[in-house]
């Protein structure tokens, strides 16, 4: 049962013109491992005026706010969330495409998928943004962890980002945003909106040529076909996550109905019937039998959020 702080808030939020709001929504159907409990308000703002009306409310109120993108790296509690749980639709901002002679400048909104990003990219004669074709999730969340691949990362191809804020909105540019691996520091409570990325011309049959060598990879090595997150922990320096848990004899370790991937050790698969303890107690697991026998503290790229019944 989710954790409520007042009944009333999903009604006191749907006051606001332009959000669309559902009380108690199920979480785990938004989620790519497809685990946790419900959300106390689900929010999606239909224009950009209320996604900032409601960061306003939130702060007004002191309610908790968590922004959920694509779910693809988000641990949900089994007890859901409380406070507002905001997601963008994909279709909040058109697309806009500047194309010279020699570069262009791709602009789309935060709830767009990290493969439009390349279609569009695609479609306008552009390369730069191949390592992020089989990477899933939304592109605001890949800004906001500067996703990435042993090919490159999210902020290598982004010129600026939007934020909102409850101040209204703005852009701030590459240099303004400290990044690092699989890091980056935003406005405190301010949500991603936009991202523009800068891209050059090139090369469209290597540049497809690179993406589907890495699709197939990605299928071969990694178990697609199962909810899982992706990576479940950032690669520490000079090694590979998956080599450490594999090295501690956990590759396919089971914990109710969630796994250590039998093909990846950095993944984490539900079987069918996972819950988010079983999630969380491997990864913990994973994370203390690696640190007491090879004395490597990992770091996680999956986010918990909301309330984790014991």
């Amino acid at each position: 049962m989710v954790a409520v702080l007042s009944s009333s808030l999903p009604e006191r939020v749907g006051r606001l013109s332009g959000c669309d709001v559902t009380a108690g929504a199920p979480l785990a159907p938004l989620t790519s491992v497809r685990v946790g409990g419900p959300a106390e308000a689900l929010v999606r703002p239909r224009s950009p005026e209320a996604l900032v009306a409601l960061l306003r409310l939130v702060r007004e109120e002191g309610v908790p706010l968590t922004v959920l993108g694509g779910g693809a790296n988000t641990l949900v509690g089994d007890g859901g969330i409380p406070g507002v749980t905001v997601k963008l639709p994909g279709d909040l901002f058109p697309e806009l495409a500047d194309v010279g002679a020699e570069e262009g400048r791709l602009t789309l909104g935060a709830g767009s998928a990290i493969v439009r990003l390349c279609n569009v990219m695609r479609a306008h004669g552009l390369v730069g943004a191949e390592f992020l074709a089989g990477i899933p999730g939304t592109l605001g969340g890949a800004v906001t962890m500067n996703a990435g691949t042993k090919n490159g990362e999210c902020f290598r191809v982004v010129e600026a980002v939007e934020v909102a804020t409850a101040d209204g909105l703005g852009w701030l540019s590459r240099a303004d945003i400290p990044h690092g691996y699989r890091h980056t520091e935003l406005p405190r409570g301010g949500v991603v909106t936009r991202v523009r990325f800068l891209l050059r011309k090139g090369d469209l049959e290597a540049s497809k040529k690179v993406m589907d060598e890495d699709l197939a990879y990605r299928k071969r090595s990694q178990p697609l076909s199962q909810p899982n997150f992706g990576s479940v922990f950032a690669n520490p320096p000079g090694d590979f996550a998956g080599r450490l848990i594999e090295s501690v004899n956990l590759k396919g370790h089971i914990i109710g109905r969630a796994q250590v991937s039998l093909l990846h050790a950095n993944w984490i698969v539900n079987l069918g019937g996972a819950t988010a303890h079983d999630v969380s107690s491997l990864l913990t697991l994973m994370q203390e039998r690696v640190k007491q026998e090879r004395g490597v503290v990992l770091q996680p790229e999956v986010k918990r959020v909301g309330v984790f019944l014991p």
